[in-house]
């Protein structure tokens, strides 16, 4: 039923530029996440555990490598007419510029939308970490006869300065929207919440950046052409002339668009329970099925550590870390709250000895490393010590960043042996 009822628009936002360098060569959408996936899968996942199986992501950076990795990952039935397709920024006869906003993108493309049959527009951002059932989201949005329904998560007086802040009447209907208001007008700005969210002085509605809207009003309101952001301009203006209503959402959700809150999103799955379940059988991560060996460790010691599928670690301890797939970690190494992406490929010895490689693909032995993120295809020559903390400051150099205390090694990087961060 809902797979013929609701069009899934998922916002791969513009150049990422909070995500830097990890979005230097690559879009916000198909940045690597816990070792294995992308964050596009995130999104993807919601909608096919939900039942959703007809999407779009829209993009206009770097969408090389994501329009691989969905082209490669998800293959429906040659009868079924669900789809996952890629939405590039492109000249056409109406627009010949880049998307102005998340509006604009989805008039950008409107054209390949209405060539579908679907009651319901559901537009989900690229770049979230939740789990949400979307069934409930859009039955609750017909059940209340809404025009646009917004997905709103309960935040405290600290963050609530962060989001757009919405207030809503006895009915859950929309009647104020503050796009990041100061602390002073907050008082105004609460909302009912359940009793578990009041203890938490969890008490204003922040969007979520999840949309349902209905197919025509959405169509209506994209006609607009001075109307180019949802949450700036479309939303508070509807807020005036239709239902738009509340649906609140109680679980784990994080916005993972910038450095320290990826970094933390990642290192928060070896959390003995972590906030995000990823062992949960009913809401399955889908990404894709790579044909790789088992992991290979010896003589280490391992604690809260996640690590992916084709590995070979030989490092003396690794704690509190994320170990992507075809990692290769040296004797003797420690490896403490780091998230490394892992290798796209592995070198033979043939390639190695042809090459004359001094320095392999992976992190090399003797090496200490502590609050960094790795990127892709790096290799870190022995002896290296990267230690990233308050006391370093933020720089930039052609082979890492250092952004809040955290050490990002660039996709590709090669860092000579003994050097020091």
């Amino acid at each position: 039923m809902f797979d013929k009822k609701v069009l899934a628009i998922i916002l791969g936002g513009g150049q990422g530029s909070r995500l830097y360098p990890l979005t230097e060569t690559r879009s916000k959408p198909a940045v690597p996440i816990a070792g294995k996936y992308r964050l596009v899968d995130i999104p993807i996942s919601n909608c096919i555990n939900s039942d959703i199986k007809r999407m779009y992501v829209l993009t206009q950076f770097n969408s090389a490598s994501l329009n691989r990795h969905i082209k490669n990952t998800y293959h429906f039935s040659f009868f079924s007419s669900a789809f996952v397709d890629v939405l590039a920024a492109e000249q056409t006869p109406m627009s010949n510029s880049w998307f102005q906003g998340t509006a604009d993108a989805v008039r950008q493309s409107i054209h390949h939308l209405k060539q579908h049959d679907f009651e319901y527009a559901l537009i989900l951002s690229g770049d979230q970490l939740y789990q949400m059932d979307f069934q409930v989201l859009i039955n609750e949005h017909i059940r209340k006869k809404a025009d646009i329904s917004i997905a709103t998560l309960p935040v405290n007086d600290k963050d609530a300065p962060g989001f757009g802040i919405l207030k809503t009447d006895e009915n859950g209907s929309i009647k104020t929207f503050v796009e990041k208001p100061p602390l002073e007008e907050l008082a105004e700005l609460e909302s009912e919440v359940s009793p578990a969210m009041k203890a938490e002085g969890r008490k204003y509605l922040a969007s979520m950046g999840i949309y349902v809207f209905n197919r025509e009003l959405l169509f209506s309101l994209l006609d607009d052409p001075n109307t180019n952001d949802f949450g700036k301009e479309i939303i508070p203006q509807s807020i005036e002339n239709y239902d738009v209503v509340s649906y609140p959402f109680e679980g784990y959700w994080t916005d993972i668009g910038n450095i320290d809150s990826f970094f933390e999103a990642n290192l928060g799955l070896t959390d003995d329970i972590p906030k995000f379940d990823l062992y949960n059988v009913d809401n399955k991560v889908y990404t894709h099925a790579r044909v790789l060996p088992t992991s290979k460790i010896h003589g280490t010691t391992l604690d809260k550590t996640v690590i992916a599928d084709g590995c070979i670690i030989h490092a003396g301890k690794i704690e509190r870390s994320v170990i992507g797939i075809r990692s290769r970690i040296g004797k003797e190494t420690t490896v403490i709250n780091t998230y490394m992406m892992g290798c796209d490929y592995y070198e033979s010895l043939e390639e190695i000895e042809k090459k004359h490689l001094d320095i392999l693909l992976g992190i090399g032995e003797r090496c200490f490393i502590k609050n960094a993120i790795i990127d892709k295809n790096c290799r870190i020559g022995d002896d290296v010590r990267i230690n990233g903390g308050p006391h370093l400051e933020d720089r930039e150099t052609p082979e890492y960043v250092v952004k809040e205390g955290i050490v990002v090694i660039k996709k590709g990087a090669v860092i000579p042996k003994g050097y020091v961060i």
